[in-house]
This record gives structure tokens, C-alpha cells and sequence, in this order.
């Protein structure tokens, strides 16, 4: 058999950087611990990216690529389930990279290239959820007038922008660890598509919606 090729030392870098950032959060973060933690010099470090912003702007391009390929698929919902699962893809999104949004204020207030692309981030999820409401109202499942669609999506992106925040206030000490993903992931999910519930078109989808949620909220508890 084939031995792998090593992986290329930029990629171990992020790759541990990012580990590191959403454990201890990214301002307690320095190169010099990454390098440790790399068994690499600082100089080596520096050699990949130029300083810690480099570092945290490369993490963020990646997150940045990899959500708007998702946001793209909110028009493709087509009832509650694809809802549901678009919602619970969404949140393992921002879980894999949480230390942007445990840091959020932080990281925007110090870092141009944050500032102005996350806030483009921002729009184009707040855009998708409108386009699955569209979707959803459409395929008959929904009644919900264009102003509502306008306040739903904009209170959806809300609550998923900050709900790591909520989770870490509520238990600072375990919240944000990886034991406590499966948990994180399905409230948030189960809390956002809650919202949509008033606007079901009928009882017999309203008590189907709420039966999918219970449904995952116990599997994510076993």
C-alpha cells in the first residue's frame, strides 16, 4: 500500500490553528503557542503567514467558501425536512469555525478584511432564509405575507449568528467544547425552525413540525 504524502505545512497550520482558536478563542490564542503546539519554529510559522491575522483571515476565506456554497442550496428547500436539514448543515458551519462568532465583535473591530466580508456573509444568509420561506410558501406549506418573510429571515439570521453566544453565557465552561456539539447543533436548529411554526398552513404541519424537532432533540440527547 501506498503511504500517504505528508500534508503540506501551511494546512497543518490552519489546520491546528483553528483547533486551538475554537477551544481557548482566538485572542488567547498567540503564534508562539501554535508553533509549540506544531513542534515548529516561529520563524516557520511566519514563513506561511505573515501574522496572526493572516492566519485568522485564511480560516475565515475557508468558512467564508464553504458557507455561501450552502446558503445557495436554501432555495432548493422543499418542505420541513429539507428545511430542517438545510438549518442543522448551517449550524455545523458555524460550529466548526465558532471562534468567529465567540469572538464576533472582537475579531471585526480589529480585522478590515472581517469587517467588510463577514458583514457580506451576513446579507447572503439573511437572503437565503428569505428564499426558503419563498419556497416553503410556495409549495403551499406556509402562509406568510412578503413583510413577514422580510421580518422572519432577518430574526432567523439573528438567532444563528448568535446562538453559540447564548450557549456559552448559559455554560461557559463546557458549552463551546466538542462533547457538547450534538446538543448545541440541534437546539439551534430546533429554536430557529420554531419560528416558522405560526405560519404552517395547516395544524396537521404545525404538529409535524414539532414532532420533527422533538424527534432530533432526542436523538441528540442519547
Amino acid at each position: 500500500m501506498a503511504k500517504k504524502a505528508p500534508r503540506r505545512t501551511a494546512e497543518r497550520i490552519a489546520e491546528v490553528t483553528l483547533a486551538l482558536f475554537n477551544r481557548f478563542g482566538e485572542p488567547n490564542v498567540s503564534t508562539t503557542l501554535i508553533s509549540a503546539e506544531l513542534n515548529i519554529s516561529p520563524g516557520n510559522l511566519y514563513y506561511h503567514f505573515a501574522s496572526k491575522d493572516a492566519l485568522v483571515n485564511h480560516l475565515f476565506d475557508h468558512y467564508e467558501a464553504s458557507m455561501l456554497v450552502l446558503l445557495d442550496a436554501a432555495s432548493d428547500v422543499r418542505d420541513i425536512e429539507d428545511a430542517w436539514f438545510f438549518l442543522h448543515s448551517l449550524f455545523e458551519q458555524v460550529w466548526n469555525h465558532r471562534f468567529l462568532y465567540r469572538d464576533l465583535n472582537n475579531l471585526l473591530s480589529g480585522n478590515r478584511h472581517l469587517e467588510t466580508h463577514f458583514h457580506a456573509v451576513l446579507e447572503r444568509q439573511t437572503l437565503a432564509f428569505r428564499h426558503m420561506l419563498e419556497s416553503l410558501a410556495a409549495a403551499g406549506l406556509m402562509a406568510i405575507n412578503p413583510d413577514n418573510i422580510e421580518t422572519l429571515s432577518a430574526t432567523m439570521s439573528v438567532m444563528v449568528t448568535y446562538w453559540l453566544s447564548y450557549e456559552y453565557v448559559r455554560n461557559p465552561r463546557q458549552a463551546l467544547e466538542p462533547a457538547s456539539a450534538g446538543l448545541a447543533l440541534t437546539r439551534g436548529a430546533q429554536h430557529v425552525l420554531a419560528l416558522l411554526t405560526p405560519y404552517m398552513a395547516s395544524q396537521d404541519l404545525q404538529t409535524h413540525l414539532q414532532a420533527l424537532s422533538l424527534a432530533y432533540s432526542a436523538n441528540a440527547s442519547l
